[in-house]
């Protein structure tokens, strides 16, 4: 990469230092990026104590830094939040941010790198990503990122090696909406990333060097305080998500058709062939059953607001043969095992659909209701 384009990662954006009673790393860090080249940091003091504010007093003397002050301590979330205020509204120019953390742990040559990666894909924010895999890394921390990181992956589909960097590189196109998101301390970051799954905001995950210091390892992220607000903010997101409205969609179309299957089944036996019992049951308890399921997730699930026609063709697409496959697993088993309990027959017939529920899901997410 030419020197002109390195001018221009340095130039084109806005260092965020989110600061809490620092010490003499948070100087260091400010040179380093000085001595770099970056030509505006924005510091946010949140509520340091009287001891520590000279720290930023200095900081404020240096040529490029902003200080930004909040009297009382609000929280790393509340920080962020102010310097992307402050860069949209001041430096207006500048094609993005780079938020970085005032204790060494985040190298100036990773910090370079990841506002390259930025410039050079604009509709991406880039995570500067730790490998937790090595040595010397405090406990606290490789527990609470591979927790939340199964989470991410197993609930929300997000892929993500580091779930708790705070090495960002932010477009500047984002930063208002980044500045609405709920979110006061620790909790931000980790809805940052839920929000950027949810709007679509794509992102790209930039390997940076993992720094820690044994001797002097010093944070403000109190291991289980924090992590029980980010819990609520994961579940609090869930709930309001396609995910949870699909679950109950689900319910309720479960029982719907599971109720109607009961019934068919126990108006059919005698009264038809044996064989014949199961599939009409099903194959009429789910005509009706699709039709609600296909009417909540369209309006409510999945707020479909642009073509429902060519959405009713995809769902049944995806509909008719999970009902045939269904259908034949659940014949097989009837007639298998000579159920003629209607009781036992819709026991069968919820065990062998519970096994479709999660593909449907994702079928429906990614395809049948997918948004443009």
């Amino acid at each position: 990469m030419d020197e002109k384009n390195k001018a221009d990662c340095r130039s084109c954006t806005a260092i965020v230092l989110p600061s809490l009673d620092p010490d003499i790393k948070f100087i260091k860090v400010l040179e380093d990026l000085l001595r770099e080249g970056f030509e505006h940091i924005v510091v946010v003091d949140d509520g340091s104590c009287a001891e520590r504010r000279h720290f930023f007093e200095e900081a404020a003397a240096m040529p490029g830094c902003t200080v930004l002050t909040h009297e009382v301590n609000k929280g790393k979330g509340r920080a962020l939040k102010t310097a992307f205020g402050y860069v949209r509204e001041a430096l207006p120019e500048l094609q993005g941010v780079i938020t970085i953390d005032g204790d060494g742990q985040h190298l100036t040559k990773d910090i370079y790198a990841c506002g390259q990666k930025m410039l050079a894909n604009k509709d991406s924010v880039v995570l500067g990503c730790r490998d937790f895999s090595l040595p010397g890394i405090p406990p606290r921390s490789v527990a609470g990122n591979r927790t939340t990181s199964r989470f991410f992956r197993l609930i929300f589909g997000i892929r993500l090696s580091d779930t708790q960097t705070g090495l960002r590189a932010i477009p500047a196109q984002y930063l208002k909406t980044f500045c609405e998101i709920e979110g006061e301390r620790f909790e931000y970051e980790t809805n940052m990333l839920l929000y950027m799954k949810r709007l679509g905001i794509p992102f790209l995950e930039q390997p940076i060097e993992t720094v820690y210091d044994p001797d002097d390892y010093s944070s403000h992220y109190n291991a289980v305080k924090d992590s029980w607000r980010i819990s609520k903010v994961m579940a609090r997101f869930f709930a309001t998500g396609s995910g949870f409205r699909y679950a109950m969609s689900s319910l309720l179309s479960f029982l719907l058709d599971n109720g109607l299957y009961r019934l068919l089944f126990s108006s059919l036996l005698g009264t038809v062939a044996f064989e014949l019992v199961s599939p009409l049951a099903q194959g009429l308890a789910r005509a009706l059953s699709s039709l609600f399921n296909f009417t909540l997730n369209d309006r409510w699930v999945f707020q479909n607001k642009v073509d429902h026609g060519k959405a009713f063709v995809k769902y049944y697409c995806l509909c008719i043969p999970q009902t045939l496959i269904s259908m034949v697993c659940l014949t097989a088993l009837v007639q298998r095992l000579e159920i003629a309990s209607p009781d036992l027959a819709t026991f069968v017939k919820i065990l062998v659909e519970t096994a479709l529920f999660f593909i449907s899901y994702f079928i429906q997410k990614k395809w049948v209701f997918r948004k443009k």
